[in-house]
């Protein structure tokens, strides 16, 4: 967790809702000097706190629906925090709640220096981050539809059923007739229409996202594509959930926001369990642990990858993998360098 130490004359806590916001000001001593409610407007809000401008620090947690508030503050010049909401454990830890308290106590974070800040993602590349973390959605959904097909095939006894068969339409007319009950085509069918409705949304998709990257980061795109295990998706999915590398000024914090470390939990020399583990971007977690299994087609990495296994096994092999494959990406963005391989089996 960062803190950030904050010197201003007046600290603006916003409690976000998804219609309205509770937003309290206070001065240096901690005296209340305003507080309201307002609708979601940003130039609402700046005419409620106009006598406290410019000196005065606004925050609010990382909900999903700061970005109004982040970018007319960053419009208009004023200093704006983001809080990580994980880590806002004050918030939660009052016996009583409201949005008035709520708002006065993240304030008083910000008055104190011990806001736990979180990133606040820049406007120009958030649009295109969003609309990928939308096509892992819509990915999902159709690999539900196609798991639910094997679950249907499984359940009555059909097992020889390969996905090209379910894709190519031909072979899919004839693996319908396969079943003589009307009902469990229906049943298949519907599986098969989310699919074809699917599938060019996600390709549309795909390559909108793809021309967004060239633009905002070409460098980093082709310095991803020299990773063996990085392929087009995991290459862009790279790109906008990192951003800009140097927001990470370790290697240490960047392996940690992947999740890819075990974070030590112990008091008094005992073991606090593996709480915590899950704080960081499960989108970054997810490409690393692709990467290290699509890696293992190159000869030299498999090879390695084996000598992991039956000295390490199988589970932290892998996560001694990811480890190794998020300190070489951080390097080669760091340094502007492609891949490389002799120096990572080293």
């Amino acid at each position: 967790m960062e803190t950030r130490k904050i010197e201003a004359a007046y600290y603006c806590g916003v409690d976000m809702h998804s219609k309205t916001s509770y937003f309290c000001v206070l001065n240096r001593t901690g005296e209340i000097e305003y507080k309201r409610n307002i609708k979601n407007n940003f130039q609402t809000f700046k005419q409620n706190i106009a006598p406290f401008l410019p000196d005065v620090a606004i925050g609010c947690e990382s909900t999903y629906n700061y970005y109004w508030l982040a970018d007319g503050c960053a419009q208009a010049g004023l200093r704006f925090y983001l809080g990580h909401a994980l880590y806002m454990k004050a918030i939660a830890g009052h016996k009583r709640k409201s949005d008035p308290l709520d708002a006065e106590t993240i304030a008083n974070l910000l008055r104190t220096s011990y806001f736990p800040e979180a990133y606040p993602y820049p406007k120009e590349m958030r649009p295109t981050r969003d609309l990928l973390r939308r096509r892992h959605r819509l990915v999902r959904l159709r690999a539900e539809a196609y798991t639910h097909i094997q679950l249907v095939c499984h359940q009555y006894g059909v097992i020889d059923v390969a996905t090209p068969e379910i894709r190519d339409e031909e072979t899919c007319q004839l693996f319908l007739e396969r079943f003589r009950t009307d009902d469990i085509r229906t049943n298949i069918m519907t599986d098969l229409d989310m699919i074809k409705v699917l599938n060019p949304m996600v390709a549309g998709l795909e390559d909108q996202i793809e021309k967004q990257a060239r633009h905002h980061r070409h460098l980093y795109y082709t310095l991803l594509q020299t990773v063996p295990g990085v392929g087009r998706m995991i290459g862009l999915n790279l790109i906008y959930e990192i951003h800009d590398i140097s927001r990470f000024k370790t290697v240490q914090r960047f392996s940690s926001y992947c999740r890819v470390v075990r974070c030590e939990r112990s008091s008094n020399g005992k073991s606090k369990g593996s709480r915590n583990q899950k704080i960081g971007n499960p989108y970054l977690k997810w490409s690393m642990s692709q990467i290290i299994m699509n890696g293992r087609k190159r000869e030299s990495i498999g090879k390695y990858a084996q000598r992991l296994e039956s000295k390490y096994g199988i589970r932290r092999a892998r996560a001694q993998l990811a480890h190794e494959y998020a300190v070489a990406i951080y390097y080669m963005l760091k340094r502007s360098e492609p891949f490389n391989e002799e120096r990572f089996l080293r």
